[in-house]
């Protein structure tokens, strides 16, 4: 299979133990399919995001420190990889060219204003991938964010059209922290991806990858 994971930066985080466990687990999978990963920028890239704000960067400035950030972090995936590629590529063309020599390859975010949720959604779309995976900081799609709103309900399955409303209902609130953005939801949606929503834990994707319902599975 072809498989496209989403490594939000906050599920990936800076120890190295965890960057090596999740490298173990990438490796496994990708040694009967053929992988792609997008990773987020996490703390890093906030970081100098907000330094680039006060020192009156403008927006798409700072989109290209968050991009640069994010390649960062693919880096240090890549050294905790045995199958993957040793070059982060700037572009989905670049990508498919080196997964023709190797079983894994790594990259982060591509074109300002588009999160790596939405570049690992175009991506899969690109390469015609089999399954989606986007691993962030949540275990699953809610009916609202369950970090305020305790009654809120975990869908175990959920149409693409179902997870385009739900997105689009949550992503209008002020200070929104939604688990997959619209811009992704709508690619998901167009090009019938199934996709997996999971808590970005390494056990998790293997776990859904051999077809446990460990979050929420859109088709």
């Amino acid at each position: 299979m072809k498989i496209v994971v989403s490594l939000g930066g906050s599920v990936f985080g800076d120890n190295s133990d965890r960057i090596k466990e999740f490298g173990r687990v990438l490796d496994t999978i990708s040694e009967k399919n053929q992988l792609f990963v997008v990773v987020g920028g996490g703390r890093l890239a906030r970081e100098y995001i907000s330094k680039a704000r006060e020192l009156g960067a403008s927006e798409t400035f700072c989109d290209y420190i968050g991009i640069a950030a994010t390649r960062m972090n693919a880096m240090l995936l890549i050294s905790a990889m045995k199958n993957a590629a040793k070059k982060v590529p700037v572009d989905f063309l670049d990508a498919e060219e080196l997964s023709k020599l190797n079983k894994a390859v790594v990259m982060g975010g591509t074109f300002p204003g588009h999160t790596t949720d939405a570049t690992a959604a175009l991506l899969a779309e690109f390469i015609k991938a089999d399954l989606f995976v986007n691993a962030t900081n949540i275990d699953g799609v809610y009916s609202d964010d369950p970090r305020r709103n305790k009654d809120a309900v975990k869908f175990d399955r959920l149409s693409p059209s179902q997870l385009v409303e739900i997105v689009a209902k949550g992503s209008m609130r002020a200070g929104a922290n939604v688990v997959i953005d619209l811009l992704a939801a709508k690619i998901i949606e167009r090009s019938k991806i199934k996709t997996y929503v999971i808590l970005g834990e390494p056990e998790n994707l293997l776990r859904a990858l051999y077809g446990e319902v460990v979050g929420t599975i859109i088709e």
